[in-house]
């Protein structure tokens, strides 16, 4: 739903070079080009981690975590989960806080000084609310909302998602990504797309009876066209709205029942695919399918260490040179990923509350998981290279 400066260990155990990428488009490459070109051939493999925030006032845990946690680990990218936690200028209107381009321009700054590449990720189409509260776009511009019959609490959905049929949208969001790339220096952006379940409503006049995997397909284009193509940089994705429910064992959150799939068919073969899945498994066959379909793949898992093991294990299982590495999840890790580096840390976090106690497990779990994840990344027993 973020990296390697890696050793013979893991390239042994798999994960593979980036040289077989595709063009990006003709657009200038960002003052980061050069940046990049270094990171690139130091890093064959990705030790990813993704983080939701970061607070300004919370910027330094985010540093210390930097250097308390990745860097020892190797880890070579941190994909940092944005969205309206940024004090965007082009529309104010949005009144979204968060850093600001000084605080985040900094924050690259410093990820760079550690050998890490940072990926800003701003979730597009889905995710425009959580819980009863509804995101800055939609709170703006109702007239956006794919379905504005649902009540302003939420009640009945799992996350409102923008109309994929509405141009004004694209002009609002571009407007939001193009800050984002400056402010950033990114050399990649990650669109998010994932779980969403409202496209093509009945009750929307506009998307109404048409096809779900293209109206899907045709966002993912936009954004394409915009940021590959225009902007010349990576784009991210997580996957799970491309694979058939009905074909592989996953469920409806892993996986689509909505039709979405088809639109994998529609959409350009250079976009990463960050394919997630938390649970323990015998077999996760999409990571070799979207693969055989031509994209370079991200294997994803959250905060369960067998789960991840297996995961990682599966990756090595017929890897071709899509297979980038890995992305560990840190969802509920507190802002800035406050509870996972108190759990790195071995230390207690303030707080008692039910909530507060909650997100410190989860801190502690995922933690857990990378530990795992790492071993098993840098374990020599396989001996079997990943690229072919």
């Amino acid at each position: 739903m973020q990296r390697t400066r890696l050793a013979l260990s893991l390239l042994a155990m798999a994960v593979i070079a980036l040289g077989s990428r595709s063009p990006l488009g003709n657009a200038a490459e960002p003052a980061s080009g050069t940046w990049l070109q270094d990171w690139r051939k130091a890093n064959p493999a990705w030790r990813a981690l993704h983080l939701i925030g970061p607070q300004p006032e919370r910027l330094g845990l985010t540093k210390e975590l930097i250097t308390t946690l990745m860097v020892p680990a190797r880890m070579n990218v941190l994909v940092l989960e944005v969205n309206y936690g940024f004090r965007f200028q082009s529309h104010p209107e949005l009144q979204c806080r968060g850093l600001d381009k000084s605080q985040a321009r900094n924050l690259t700054d410093f990820c760079r000084q550690h050998g890490i590449r940072l990926i800003p990720l701003f979730n597009c189409l889905g995710h425009q609310s959580w819980a009863s509260r509804t995101g800055a776009l939609l709170t703006k511009y109702p007239q956006f909302d794919e379905t504005p019959h649902v009540p302003p609490d939420n009640k009945g959905i799992y996350c409102r998602e923008w109309c994929p049929s509405l141009p004004e949208v694209d002009k609002v969001v571009f407007d939001l990504l193009d800050e984002l790339i400056d402010a950033f220096d990114a050399d990649a952006l990650h669109v998010g797309m994932d779980e969403v379940f409202l496209i093509g409503d009945e009750k929307c006049p506009r998307c109404r009876g048409q096809d779900k995997g293209e109206l899907f397909a045709g966002v993912v284009n936009r954004l394409h066209q915009h940021l590959v193509k225009d902007k010349g940089i990576e784009m991210l994705m997580w996957g799970d709205r491309l694979l058939d429910a009905a074909v592989f064992p996953y469920g409806s959150w892993e996986a689509s029942k909505t039709g979405s799939h088809t639109a994998l068919g529609l959409i350009p073969k250079d976009i990463i695919m960050c394919d997630w899945h938390y649970e323990l498994r015998k077999d996760y066959p999409s990571v070799r399918f979207f693969q055989q379909q031509g994209f370079r793949v991200l294997p994803a898992p959250w905060k369960k260490p067998d789960a991840a093991v297996a995961l990682i294990r599966c990756a090595r299982q017929d890897a071709t040179d899509k297979m980038l590495g890995i992305l560990f999840t840190g969802w509920s890790a507190g802002g800035n990923g406050e509870h996972l580096l108190a759990a790195w840390k071995a230390e207690a976090t303030p707080g008692a509350d039910q909530a507060t106690a909650q997100r410190q497990e989860t801190g502690r779990q995922i933690a857990a998981t990378i530990r795992a994840g790492l071993k098993e990344l840098d374990s020599e027993k396989d001996n079997k290279p990943l690229k072919r």
